[in-house]
């Protein structure tokens, strides 16, 4: 009755952050060579668009789709987490 109000919503907040860090950790790891190649994964593509020169060539269209999934769903957890925190958490329902 007393703890677990107050414990759910950081729970739910840690949760969400540790996904969205885990999905950067695991792009990162892909990107510098890492991980796993036989699985596609956004870091590998962003080292393939690297591998073969797209960045500095201006062949935008190998880096930036998934560039730009990795900022969403990194983006759309982070926001999922702090609107979770701030329904769930008592002390922010008070205000």
């Amino acid at each position: 009755r007393h703890l677990l109000p107050n414990v759910v919503p950081i729970v739910f907040a840690n949760t969400t952050l540790t996904v969205a860090v885990a999905i950067l950790s695991e792009t990162t790891l892909s990107f510098l060579g890492l991980g796993d190649p036989t699985r596609t994964s956004w870091g590998t593509m962003l080292d393939d668009a690297y591998g073969v020169g797209a960045i500095t060539t201006g062949s935008y269209w190998y880096f930036v789709p998934p560039g730009v999934c990795v900022v969403l769903v990194v983006l759309s957890f982070t926001l999922v987490g702090q609107a979770l925190e701030e329904v769930l958490n008592p002390k922010l329902r008070e205000r």
